[in-house]
């Protein structure tokens, strides 16, 4: 891995609620020198540090080559509503991710940062949380030296789209968070998340996974 003055990061998903923040966070950090976006369209940013590849994630042997630096962080993704369908959300929130994660692994690229969800497991029922799993079970076989999970619960921050659901949901997760049972869905901003994933990175004792509440532990 590069100097400490010297690393470039590798972000997906920059125009997205953590994947925002990420890119603002690691632009203004002077631990990186170079920051590279790969996504669908333009994020709007401009900095000296910002190099932008706007890609077709389908065609993978176009641009695998490309994702190259030391640490990769993973915020893509959209919702069923956006994508009409299951197989079309899948393809996105899954295999593109995927996708991108093999060819940073491939490329010698060692450290990864995921963003996932709150009772994320393979053997969940939930379609959603069924898909978070099991990305989260299959980007830790990949070969990353260090690979960083963090399942947020209710997202707090300024969103393209209402949600009236979970606008409720993070009110009353809010109200009762001091509840023990309820703790753990304790609402978060999606900066302090973007900001727990640069630090668990650049922890080398934060573990591999960290749950609602756990990730105000990092951020």
């Amino acid at each position: 891995m590069s100097s400490i003055q010297e690393k470039t990061a590798i972000v997906v998903g920059a125009t997205g609620l953590v994947g925002s923040h990420l890119l603002q966070l690691l632009l203004s950090d002077d631990r990186y020198r170079k920051v590279i976006v790969f996504h669908r369209r333009k994020t709007g940013v401009s900095h000296p540090k910002l190099t932008e590849h706007i890609i077709k994630f389908d065609e993978l042997n176009i641009w695998r080559h490309m994702v190259k630096g030391d640490e990769l962080y993973s915020a893509l993704g959209t919702t069923i509503k956006k994508a009409k369908n299951q197989n079309a959300q899948y393809k996105i929130d899954f295999d593109h991710q995927l996708n991108v994660a093999k060819a940073a692994a491939s490329n010698g690229l060692s450290s990864y940062a995921l963003v996932s969800s709150l009772g994320a497991s393979k053997n969940s029922k939930s379609f959603y949380l069924n898909m978070k799993g099991r990305l989260d079970k299959e980007v830790q076989k990949i070969g990353f030296k260090k690979v960083l999970i963090v399942r947020p619960s209710f997202l707090k921050g300024k969103r393209t789209e209402s949600r009236m659901w979970e606008w409720f949901g993070i009110f009353f997760a809010d109200l009762f968070s001091f509840i023990p049972s309820i703790k753990k869905y304790k609402p978060i901003h999606a900066r302090e998340v973007a900001q727990a994933m640069i630090n668990g990175l650049n922890n080398p004792e934060s573990k591999t996974i960290y749950e609602g509440e756990e990730i105000f532990e990092i951020s």
